[in-house]
């Protein structure tokens, strides 16, 4: 059993001494702890660090209701999508190498994807396919431009997954047994033709295991989680870690007129006592599938700040972190031109998007507080992180509410960050 740490240890110098301002950050606190207050979060960790120092670390409610538990700084909680940008880590480490090209049709890989066709026309039922204009490729599938969706998707495409049992983390079998199934369903669209959020990087994960010859999870804890010194981080919760696992809850606002609520404005949506995470599984979703703590996650984006090192480990390549954090959209666009004007809680104007990452081009169209070139992204359950390389900047937020679009503290969170920059 790991032995609690409380969150004034995990900071290693004062804000002035990195060019922020100690006062300005109450923002952050006031903020989050307003989510709480009002009952719309049962509780959340945020965690900023600054030209690699640690200079705020702070727990908020609770991290169980039912159970009374406050949140703990060692928290482990769900990371749903947040489990993208370290797959796609793990593959382009497999690039350095020069074991594929970013332009290789997945298909060389992946013989079940060899002459995919691409849905034209009818209903989820009875339906016509004709022949794509190009392949997907590799990078289609780190960007989400390959032409697959998910399982939520109210297009004919995403039903044909739900029926098949495509349930992303929580899919049985293995990463082959995706495979098989996708192999036997349609495209939804041309590859490189639009940005699909969906099971792509599912897709990554699996070129991982068959580019290593090692499985999914294997590569990832011995290539990123064990160099970067991320023990809490893995597939799923081990049972001596239990006591750590928060509540995940989903928004309900009808609950807030119930007395007996408190006020609250969420449900329980997964209790860590039978959730699917407490028991170790055979499907390595590279696109949601780990849990994590704050200071890990804060590890790993510590080093995508320091340009692919961390602590005397290098992880990835500084160029190829650039390269991976460029926007890779055709003609230099956003994501509003690739057919999402909005995601979640945000509109996608002036966002990029690169090789797991999405990242900021202009802040003025996004009308966001921040920096060009940062680079980001967050899961299903309202948590995120950012990194600013030109502010030497990384912020990692945590919380577990379900949907991710509920609220839009994730943006505000890059006001409260930003404002304090003093230099």
């Amino acid at each position: 059993m790991a032995i609690e740490t409380r969150a004034s240890e995990l900071i290693d110098s004062i804000p002035e001494e990195v060019g922020m301002s100690s006062e300005r950050l109450r923002n952050v606190t006031r903020l989050v702890q307003g989510y709480v207050d009002d009952g719309r979060l049962a509780g959340a960790i945020s965690m900023i660090a600054r030209h690699d120092h640690v200079v705020h670390f702070e727990t908020y409610g609770n991290m169980d209701d039912e159970a009374a538990k406050p949140m703990r700084p060692d928290a482990i909680v769900r990371a749903y999508s947040m489990t993208k940008p370290i797959a796609s880590i793990a593959l382009m480490q497999l690039y350095e190498q020069a074991l594929f090209q970013l332009d290789d049709p997945v298909s060389a890989y992946v013989p079940e994807f060899a002459g995919l066709q691409v849905f034209d026309s009818g209903d989820e039922h009875d339906y016509r396919v004709r022949e794509p204009i190009r392949e997907m490729t590799v990078r289609d599938v780190l960007m989400h431009t390959s032409g697959l969706v998910g399982r939520a998707d109210p297009t004919p495409v995403g039903k044909m997954y739900a029926a098949a049992g495509l349930r992303g983390s929580e899919s049985d079998g293995t990463l082959h047994d995706m495979i098989r199934k996708v192999g036997e369903l349609p495209l939804h669209c041309d590859p490189g033709s639009e940005w699909n959020y969906g099971i792509s990087t599912d897709v990554v994960g699996y070129l991982v295991e068959v580019i290593s010859g090692q499985r999914f999870d294997s590569y990832l804890d011995q290539h990123v989680l064990q160099p970067l010194a991320m023990p809490d981080t893995g597939f799923h919760v081990p049972e001596s870690e239990f006591d750590r696992f928060a509540a995940c809850y989903e928004r309900d606002d009808s609950a807030a007129s119930d007395d007996a609520a408190g006020g609250k404005r969420y449900r329980l949506q997964d209790a860590p006592a039978g959730s699917h995470y407490t028991t170790p599984n055979t499907y390595h979703s590279g696109a949601g599938g780990l849990v994590t703590t704050a200071s890990d996650y804060m590890r790993f984006s510590r080093m995508l700040a320091n340009g692919g090192e961390l602590d005397g480990e290098r992880v990835i390549g500084t160029r190829t972190l650039e390269f991976m954090t460029m926007n890779h959209l055709p003609n230099d666009g956003d994501l509003a031109s690739m057919g999402q004007p909005r995601f979640g809680e945000t509109t996608m104007d002036g966002i990029g998007f690169g090789l797991g990452f999405a990242v900021l081009l202009d802040p003025t169209q996004a009308q966001l507080l921040g920096t060009p070139g940062e680079f980001y992204w967050g899961g299903a359950a309202s948590t995120a992180f950012f990194v600013s390389p030109a502010e030497d900047l990384a912020v990692v937020f945590l919380t577990q509410l379900r949907p991710s679009s509920s609220y839009p503290i994730r943006r505000e969170l890059r006001i409260a960050t930003y404002q304090a920059i003093t230099d």
